[in-house]
C-alpha cells in the first residue's frame, strides 16, 4: 500500500513524503470502491427460483427443459432441479435462475422445504401446470397444488409484518398494470407521472382473495390437443370458453397470469420465457394480452377482471357460468381394450392323437344310401371326394339279378330284398342311360379310371356281392322240393 502511494505521488510530481500524499491516495481508493459497489448493484441478482407444480404427465419437465434449450424427455422422482440461463443485453451480464420441479405425487410434498424457505420466498415465482389434453383434470389440479403451496408457506412461520409486505407487493403489482401500448418504448411497465395520474384503483370482487405473497403463473400445456378434443370428444367453442372462464376466475383469486402453450408446436414458449424473466428480474415486458385464439391464450396479471370474463359467457347456450366445472367438462368413458387371451397351439401329433381317440369312441351313425358311400363286404370304404362313377360292366345290373320268386322261403325272400337294395344303389350311383354319370359313358369311364394305385373299385365289389346273392338264390330254388314249388 505504501509503495502504491509513493508511486501515485511520483506520478503527480510530488516529492516522497509530501504532506498531501495520504489524502490523495485515500480519495482514489474511495472512488474505486464506489465504482465497484455500483457495478455490483447493477448486476443481475442471483438466487432467483422458479417452483413448478402439477400432475404427473402434465409436461412440467418437458416444458422447463424446452425453455432451458434442451430436448430431453427424462423424468426424475421427488424434486427435480435444472436452471435457466438469464442474460441482460443492456448490462452485458448473465446469471442462472434455479428451477425446482416437484413430483406429481403428494407423497413428495415434504421436499418443498428444499425449494422454498423463509429466506427465498421473496425471490420465488410459482408456476402451476395444467394439462389441456385432459381438461377434466385442470381445475382439480390447480386447486390441489394451490392448497399444497398455501399449506407449505404457512409452515414457514414468516413474521406477519414481512408476510404482509410480500402480499402488498403482489397487490400493488396487480393494480399498477398498464397496457403495453400505453407505455413508451424502453420504459418500465408502470405508470409514471404526477400523483394524480398514478391513482391506484381498489381491487374488485374475487380478486386476490388467496394472496400467496409470491407471483403466480398458470401454464396450460399440450394445447395442440384442442383439435383432438374437437374430433374425438365433440368439444365445441362453448366447452373451451367454459374451461377458460373457470381458469381465469382461479387466476383472479391468486393474482396469477395465464398462458396456453404447446411444446410440440412451440407455441407461446418464447412468450412464457420472457414473462417468467419479467416477474423474477423485473425486465421490461411489452406483450399484450391474447384472447382470440382458443389454443394460444395469454393474460398477464393485472389485465383481467370479471367484466372481461363475462364476454365469454355471452356465447353460452347449454351451460351457465356458475355451473360446476366437472358437471360440464366430463371425463369420457375409458375404452377398455379387450385383449384376447393368448392360446398356445398344442403339438400337431398330440392333436391328431386326440382326434383319433375321439373318433374311435364315437358310435357309427346310420346314413342314407344316397348321402354316404357304399361299403363293400370287405369293409373297405369308398374314397371321399371322388364323385365320378367307377367302371362297371356295360350290361345293365338288372340283367344279372334274378327277381326273387314270391313262392320261395323267407330266407330266400330276405336275400332278394337285399339284392334289390344293392340294385337300387347301382341305379342311383351310375345314373340313367345317357346321363353324365351313366354306366359306359366316356365321362364315367374317365372318372372311374382316374383312381389311385391300389384303390379298389367299389362298385365292382358290389357287383360281385350281387352275383353271389344270385347264386345263393339259384341254389335255394334248386334244392326246394317240387311240392313246395307247386304250393
Amino acid at each position: 500500500m505504501a509503495a502504491e502511494r509513493k508511486l501515485l505521488g511520483a506520478d503527480r510530481g510530488e516529492a516522497p513524503g509530501a504532506g498531501g500524499e495520504e489524502d490523495e491516495g485515500q480519495s482514489l481508493w474511495s472512488s474505486i470502491l464506489s465504482d465497484v459497489s455500483t457495478s455490483a448493484r447493477s448486476k443481475l441478482p442471483s438466487g432467483k427460483n422458479i417452483l413448478v407444480l402439477g400432475e404427473d404427465g402434465s409436461g412440467k419437465t418437458t416444458l422447463m427443459a424446452k425453455l432451458q434449450g434442451a430436448d430431453h424427455n427424462k423424468k426424475g422422482r421427488g424434486l427435480e432441479y435444472l436452471y435457466l440461463s438469464i442474460q441482460d443485453e443492456d448490462r452485458d451480464d448473465q446469471t442462472r435462475c434455479n428451477v425446482w420441479i416437484l413430483d406429481g405425487d403428494l407423497y413428495h410434498k415434504g421436499l418443498l422445504k428444499f425449494a422454498l424457505s423463509a429466506d427465498t420466498i421473496k425471490d420465488t415465482v410459482a408456476v402451476f401446470v395444467g394439462d389441456m389434453s385432459r381438461p377434466w383434470t385442470i381445475m382439480e389440479s390447480l386447486l390441489k397444488w394451490a392448497s399444497v403451496l398455501r399449506e407449505h408457506i404457512d409452515k414457514l412461520k414468516i413474521p406477519p409484518e414481512e408476510m404482509r409486505d410480500l402480499e402488498q407487493q403482489i397487490v400493488k403489482g396487480f393494480q399498477e398494470y398498464v397496457e403495453p401500448e400505453d407505455v413508451s418504448a424502453g420504459s418500465p411497465q408502470r405508470r409514471t407521472g404526477s400523483e394524480d395520474e398514478n391513482i391506484i384503483l381498489p381491487l374488485g370482487d374475487n380478486i386476490l382473495t388467496h394472496n400467496l405473497g409470491i407471483p403466480v403463473l398458470v401454464v396450460c400445456t399440450k394445447c395442440d390437443a384442442v383439435s383432438v378434443l374437437e374430433k374425438e370428444h365433440d368439444y365445441s367453442d362453448e366447452h373451451f370458453d367454459f374451461i377458460q372462464s373457470h381458469i381465469r376466475r382461479f387466476c383472479l383469486q391468486y393474482g396469477a397470469a395465464l398462458i396456453y402453450s404447446s411444446v410440440k408446436e412451440e407455441k407461446n414458449l418464447d412468450l412464457l420465457y420472457k414473462y417468467i424473466v419479467h416477474k423474477a428480474y423485473s425486465f421490461h415486458f411489452k406483450a399484450a394480452a391474447l384472447v382470440v385464439e382458443k389454443d394460444a391464450v395469454f393474460i398477464p396479471a393485472g389485465w383481467d377482471n370479471e367484466k372481461k370474463i363475462g364476454i365469454l359467457h355471452e356465447n353460452f347456450t347449454t351451460v351457465k357460468p356458475e355451473d360446476a366445472y366437472e358437471d360440464f367438462i366430463v371425463q369420457p368413458p375409458v375404452r377398455k381394450l379387450v385383449h384376447d387371451k393368448e392360446v398356445a397351439a398344442e403339438d400337431e401329433q398330440v392333436f391328431l392323437m386326440k382326434q383319433q381317440s375321439y373318433l374311435a369312441k364315437q358310435p357309427a351313425t346310420p346314413t342314407r344310401a344316397s348321402d354316404s358311400p357304399a361299403r363293400a363286404p370287405t369293409g373297405s370304404p369308398r374314397t371321399p371326394g371322388r364323385s365320378g362313377a367307377t367302371t362297371v360292366p356295360s350290361s345293365s345290373p338288372m340283367a344279372t339279378v334274378k327277381k326273387p320268386d314270391p313262392n320261395m322261403k323267407n330266407a330266400a325272400a330276405s336275400e332278394g330284398v337285399l339284392a334289390s337294395f344293392f340294385n337300387s344303389l347301382l341305379s342311383k350311383k351310375t345314373g340313367s342311360p345317357g346321363s353324365p354319370g351313366a354306366t359306359g359313358s366316356p365321362g364315367a369311364n374317365a372318372q372311374g379310371s382316374a383312381k389311385k394305385p391300389g384303390q379298389k373299385a367299389v362298385l365292382t365289389n358290389v357287383q360281385e356281392e350281387l352275383d353271389r346273392l344270385s347264386r345263393q338264390q339259384d341254389a335255394v330254388l334248386a334244392n326246394s322240393s317240387p311240392t313246395e314249388n307247386e304250393a
